[in-house]
């Protein structure tokens, strides 16, 4: 659901969520705590494990890739392509399961194969038309080459780092066993140069240092290009994520469109409906009374036709419900001064609309703003509201603000979630930012598609 609570909200793994986390204080800076810290370690460890299982994946796909295609003149051609790129999605598993442990990556399991039926035969065919099969192939692939780069570089990096800010612990290995001052930076027939006094001996120390603090930000520029190789080869596909979007937005407006029908069904049995019954009973014993108490009938036909202007005011509200004539006919600006007109409290309105958008997103618009105003006569107890409504670009924004006691929360089962989830469906968003004492500012905004 596109929601937003507020200006400041975290991650759903974080403390604080839906609140301002609290800031975690280090006892050292970002960059001299870097070398030391969990993270640095752990993304080190995934691109050292990188290069044997990329070498791993990538010797199995090629192997079985090539096989699978030499053999392609024969019937055992299919199933080993086949087997291939099965292989191929399982490392893909183990590979997502590595990233999340190691860099924190989260990413959505692809979208499973889906045969038409049961059978060897099906289940190759599911594996060919997959996506998901073939990203897997090309990530083990272009894998491993990144593999070598980054190990190679990583691991010089550290090597280096290290032994260099170690060097005044161990320089002297070379007079007592080696046989030579120290450790030789240049050398040829008719000179050396070594690293053994103690000046030379600090900056190389000071050198190593500099090696260590910048290796973790070097290893994890590195394992970004891993990130994106992840998340964009071995995650869902952008259109299968979008498809399983649409189907759950489909899914709502149907709930939605159900309980629109259900709320005119129960109006129109409890309300409408029960007075024209009752009206026809009064008819009818006026009919009845009509010559022999002609006072009464004509005092029935009285109450009667109170009756027929209440049934007549509940179907014009039924109606306005459903879609206000005055929407239709003059647009956005007159049927929201008309709500505003109904609101418990003083509603300032502003419409900023060189032209009027599609009649769909206009009666997305127009209930949008029409039921935050009812949540502020009912809930809010504020002095004045304000209702906006302009569009920037291709969005069409909506914002009703109001000075109440605030506290308002989208949560399930609430009628903002409700909002929020018609919202959805057109591919719109709905932001709260109601804190405990007010005031509250719900914002709104919808795809413009302009009329036809």
């Amino acid at each position: 659901m596109a929601t937003e609570y507020g200006q400041d909200y975290g991650l759903p793994s974080e403390p604080g969520f839906g609140r301002p986390a609290r800031a975690r204080r280090s006892r050292l800076p970002a960059g001299l705590g870097a070398p030391f810290e969990g993270r640095s370690w752990r993304e080190f460890g995934y691109v050292l494990l990188s290069l044997p299982i990329s070498i791993l994946v990538f010797t199995y796909a090629v192997t079985m890739v090539s096989l699978g295609a030499g053999l392609l003149v024969t019937f055992l051609g299919i199933p080993v392509l086949a087997a291939a790129l099965a292989g191929c999605r399982g490392f893909g598993v183990l590979e997502r399961m590595r990233a999340r442990s190691l860099l924190g990556l989260q990413v959505a399991e692809p979208e499973p194969l889906r045969a038409p039926r049961r059978g060897a035969s099906a289940w190759m065919g599911a594996v060919f038309k997959s996506g998901t099969s073939w990203r897997a192939l090309l990530y083990a692939v272009l894998h491993l080459p990144w593999a070598v780069f980054s190990f190679t570089v990583a691991v010089t990096v550290w090597a280096w780092g290290w032994s260099m800010l170690t060097y005044p612990l161990w320089f002297w290995v070379f007079p007592a066993y080696v046989g030579q001052d120290g450790l030789q930076l240049y050398g040829d027939e008719t000179h050396q140069v070594y690293l053994d006094n103690p000046f030379e001996i600090t900056v190389t120390a000071l050198v190593g240092l500099l090696f260590v603090l910048a290796a973790p930000w070097i290893v994890r520029g590195l394992t970004t290009v891993d990130r994106v190789l992840v998340h964009g080869l071995l995650g869902p596909s952008r259109l299968a994520t979008r498809v399983v979007e649409l189907e759950s937005d489909r899914g709502v407006v149907v709930d939605t469109a159900a309980a629109d029908l259900r709320r005119i069904e129960r109006d129109l049995h409890d309300g409408a409906q029960a007075r024209l019954v009752n009206l026809a009973m009064d008819l009818g014993l006026a009919k009845e009374k009509l010559q022999e108490d002609p006072q009464a009938a004509a005092r029935m036909v009285g109450e009667a036709h109170g009756e027929v202007k209440t049934a007549l005011q509940e179907l014009r509200d039924l109606a306005r419900g459903i879609h206000p004539a005055v929407l239709t006919d003059r647009g956005l600006d007159a049927a929201l001064s008309s709500v505003a007109s109904r609101c418990t409290v003083p509603v300032r309105v502003e419409v900023d609309l060189v032209e009027r958008p599609a009649p769909a997103i206009e009666g997305i618009a127009y209930f949008t703003v029409s039921e935050l105003l009812q949540n502020v006569s009912k809930h809010a107890r504020a002095t004045w509201a304000a209702a906006e409504v302009w569009r920037v670009e291709n969005r069409l924004l909506l914002q009703v603000v109001d000075d109440g006691v605030g506290g308002a929360e989208a949560s399930a089962g609430s009628g903002l979630a409700g909002l929020a989830e018609r919202l959805d469906a057109v591919d719109g968003i709905l932001v709260v930012d109601s804190p405990a004492g007010g005031p509250t500012r719900v914002t709104a905004e919808l795809p413009w598609r302009g009329r036809r």
